[in-house]
């Protein structure tokens, strides 16, 4: 039985669902000749989520006679798709309780275009409104670029305007920090101080002044000082030291307010105004220049920390044009009412008097303890809304310090602000938009994708599902409960290490909930013969043993490293249980970037066997057992360290585990070789060099025994100094030769990564995976693996938003002037089959290998050794004076 289903469209667009009125939406039954209630059509029709319907239920004004329009469309439901009946496409109108239908006749083929025209139109109008967000508006939140893309050019500069279109949602508003010059233009400059952010001290060296800035004896180079003629031969530079120095050398004048609209055509541009009194003690009025140049430019947004400023243009700028107070530090007097910005915030219907928004800064509403965790939210954002007021959140940087709870991943910070149960802000204020754009965008099927889907339909089941798919988040309301182990597969490296000490209980649990699909074991191996997993063979790498009573235990061992250490091997598991911490891996303190400090001792040290029993219920698409030195420890200290991985994993059973699939990684072809032997597990070798392609000598090695080679990040996209040059073709050839590539080690602080991505650990995963192709990643921080799975812009093809595409490998290089280029690098060489081939794995040199002995041709004793040498050169000192 076919069924017609007519939908009244009206002005205002939203979704009905189907406890509204009978009167708004019906369904017709053709075989009955009735139009059926809301309750007959939810009966007959039971798998219907909701009708669409749009606006008033009497129509829309329409024309000079007040005329009341309303469109019907019937549609029926075939097996084979949607159609618009072939004589029932039609117009009806009246006005009052009158309607008036007429008939048209046409083909069924027209009528089936406009049909799915009209259900193009309905899909897009239903999804401007869905899904609601907690703003004010209920709008999405404002992705404002501070000084444009200013994260990685010089803020408010060409480059940094510009690249914000090639990167970024196309609705990011522009922002522009406004100085006046000695004639009065307006420029865009981050700071009051030219010699903060441009290259005035170098052109003009005696042109240092000092001026009373809000009663603030303040020395440097000002605008105010220059005319601009002069200001034009001025270039700008980054004002935040830390970032790359790169593109200081490219001339980037400085720009006036105007060039902002005619050179980027911004869909809003947002000016920011401080300092109103200083420019008076010059004649300059920054009032006077603002209600000039709102006739010349369409300025949608002003903000300003001074409440005499904006109450002064209040009224006398465009009613389109929202004002915005800028709240400052909550110590700091605000210059007219000389009240502190804390104490304002508590007046905000005051606020409301003269403005439509705030501007705060983002620990206004996430404020943070001392040692920079995360406090309970405010109710400023709850406050600033009731007050009728939207509110905006400034200070994100991908680059600054947040909070170690977001553990380095920027999305994670934005979507705390706008994905949350509690609340939403109005916008952000950001030096990196690419990545708030990615939080908090939506993306669109383009015309031609929504009417293709429009004619694949097969049922009004799925039309309904494209209608809320249309327009989505890339990065909000995911479904977390997806546990899809497909590509790319999440590997742990130490459980999640980037958050707690390495092969600690509290690592792989962290991993296990944040979404890994595999989750790894390094196995190392005690005194008394117990396979144990840590990082490192070497305790100072991620225990407390150098702080312990066995610190003078040092020794090198050069199978395994040139500098001493204490190593597991020398210790007991009772020794490292009962006297030990774990410590958690620090790899960029030359950065300050700690990780998790309050955790930093946490954690329970793990033998291979708890981790095993750990894994055995968990989600998991499988683990990864890493065995290294076993050379070593078989010659040298006599242990079978492929004897003891398989017992283990014998013994827990994973010789008849069939849900989860067992990985052996090794540098080794050796080992792996003697796992193939004896084991039907799936074989990684690992590349620690740098390589650029495999030879073919190397490919017929490796399969060998490997199904799967885990590579270097930097082995995929070459670089130097932080900017990539070009992506290898290492991650093709293997995979041509069938074998599977994983990349490692990812992490999300900005300094392992090169600017290409951002700061962004997201960023560099879509460059791994979507520009690289690569099967798997190997991660300190899987949630962020996890997130970027589970994320609404996968699989789009030519529909994926910009922020969402790969980074170019090189693109950045192009930007730097030829004198401010970095160094070339050398050439990264080919693995070769020598780089793979090599002995067979030595058997263990004692039978048990329970107790390993220690090889004395293979280490130099620090600790002992070098009161035998004192003693030495004392006797030879007193043979001498003999």
């Amino acid at each position: 039985m076919s069924h017609y289903f007519t939908t009244t469209l009206h002005s205002h667009h939203h979704l009905t669902p189907l406890h509204t009125p009978a009167a708004a939406v019906r369904a017709w039954s053709p075989s009955s000749g009735f139009l059926l209630s809301h309750n007959a059509a939810r009966h007959h029709f039971p798998h219907l989520r909701f009708f669409v319907s749009l606006g008033p239920q009497n129509g829309i004004q329409h024309g000079h006679h007040g005329a009341r329009i309303s469109w019907s469309l019937l549609l029926y439901w075939l097996p084979e798709g949607w159609h618009s009946p072939s004589s029932e496409c039609g117009l009806a109108g009246g006005g009052g309780g009158l309607r008036r239908r007429a008939a048209m006749r046409s083909s069924s083929h027209a009528c089936s275009v406009l049909a799915s025209l009209t259900l193009l139109w309905l899909g897009v109008a239903a999804a401007q409104k869905a899904p609601a967000w907690k703003t004010l508006s209920g709008d999405a939140p404002a992705v404002i670029a501070k000084g444009g893309f200013s994260g990685l050019f010089p803020d408010s500069s060409e480059y940094a305007y510009n690249f914000v279109k090639f990167t970024s949602s196309p609705d990011t508003i522009l922002y522009c920090d406004v100085r006046l010059t000695s004639d009065g233009m307006g420029i865009c400059l981050p700071d009051l101080r030219m010699d903060n952010c441009t290259n005035i001290q170098d052109l003009d060296p005696p042109g240092k002044k000092s001026y009373q800035v809000n009663g603030v004896p303040t020395a440097g180079w000002f605008s105010v000082d220059y005319n601009s003629t002069e200001i034009s031969q001025v270039s700008l530079v980054r004002s935040i030291p830390s970032r790359t120095p790169r593109f200081d050398a490219s001339f980037l004048p400085i720009l006036a307010v105007e060039d902002v609209q005619s050179k980027f055509k911004p869909p809003a541009i947002w000016l920011n105004i401080e300092h109103d009194s200083f420019y008076n003690q010059f004649n300059l009025s920054m009032r006077s220049y603002i209600l000039s140049v709102s006739k010349r430019v369409v300025v949608n947004y002003i903000s300003s920390p001074e409440v005499s400023f904006l109450t002064s243009i209040l009224g006398r700028v465009s009613n389109k044009t929202k004002l915005v107070f800028r709240f400052l530090d909550e110590t700091t007097p605000e210059p007219s009412t000389k009240q502190t910005y804390g104490s304002m915030l508590k007046n905000l219907t005051f606020v409301k008097t003269f403005a439509s928004g705030i501007l705060v800064p983002k620990h206004y509403i996430w404020p943070v303890s001392p040692d920079n965790y995360l406090q309970p939210h405010t109710s400023v954002v709850d406050d600033a809304h009731k007050a009728g007021l939207e509110i905006y959140a400034a200070d994100f940087g991908n680059d600054f310090t947040f909070s170690y709870n977001h553990s380095y991943d920027p999305i994670a910070e934005y979507l705390s602000f706008i994905d949350n149960d509690a609340f939403s802000v109005d916008g952000v204020l950001t030096d990196f938009p690419v990545t708030s754009s990615a939080a908090i965008d939506y993306k669109w099927l383009s015309l031609k994708h929504w009417y293709n889907c429009v004619w694949k339909f097969s049922s009004i089941v799925t039309f309904i599902q494209l209608i809320e798919f249309v327009k989505e988040s890339c990065f909000t309301n995911l479904n977390k409960s997806n546990t899809d182990h497909g590509k790319p597969l999440i590997i742990s490296h130490n459980g999640a290490s980037g958050d707690y000490p390495d092969c600690t209980d509290l690592a792989y649990q962290k991993a296990v909930d944040d979404g890994a699909d595999v989750i790894d074991c390094s196995v190392q191996v005690t005194k008394d013969g117990i396979p144990i997993c840590m990082s490192s063979s070497n305790l100072m790498d991620d225990t407390t043993v150098a702080t312990s009573q066995f610190a003078s235990q040092t020794s090198v061992v050069k199978d395994i490293q040139s500098e001493p250490g204490v190593f597991t091997f020398n210790l007991t598991w009772d020794d490292i249980v009962t006297n030990l911490k774990p410590q958690i891996s620090t790899p960029f303190t030359s950065f300050s970037l700690y990780r998790n400090p309050r955790y930093r001792n946490a954690g329970k040290f793990m033998r291979l066997t708890d981790f095993l029993d750990f894994t055995k219920d968990k989600d998991l698409s499988g683990i990864m057992i890493s065995v290294e030195h076993a050379a070593f420890m078989a010659a040298e200290l006599g242990f079978d360290m492929v004897g003891a991985v398989l017992k283990a994993l014998d013994d827990a059973g994973y010789n008849n585990h069939t849900t989860q699939k067992v990985l052996i990684q090794s540098t080794n072809s050796s080992v792996l070789v003697k796992f193939k032997e004896q084991t039907k597990y799936d074989l990684v070798y690992m590349v620690t060099e740098e390589v650029r392609d495999a030879s073919p000598s190397s490919l017929a090695d490796l399969k060998k025994f490997a199904s799967a080679v885990s590579v270097d990040s930097s082995s995929i996209f070459a670089a130097t100094h932080h900017f990539t040059t070009y992506r290898t073709n290492i991650v093709q050839t293997l995979q041509a030769a069938g074998l599977s590539v994983y990349v490692y080690p990812l992490m999300n602080e900005f300094a392992s990564q090169p600017y290409d991505f951002f700061s962004d650990g997201t960023a560099q995963i879509i460059a791994y995976v979507q520009g690289a192709g690569v099967d798997g990643l190997i991660t300190d921080f899987p949630a962020t693996a996890r997130r970027y799975k589970l994320n609404n812009c996968m699989n789009m093809g030519k529909n994926t938003p910009i922020f969402m595409d790969p980074a170019q490998p090189g693109s950045l290089m192009t930007l730097i002037e030829k004198a401010a280029l970095p160094p070339a690098m050398a050439p990264m060489p080919l693995l070769t089959g020598s780089d793979v081939a090599e002995p067979p794995l030595p058997a263990a040199r004692t039978s048990n290998g329970t107790t390993p002995t220690q090889s004395r041709a293979s280490r130099t004793h620090a600790s002992t050794n070098f009161p035998i040498l004192v003693t030495l050169a004392m006797l030879s000192a007193f043979c001498l004076l003999l």
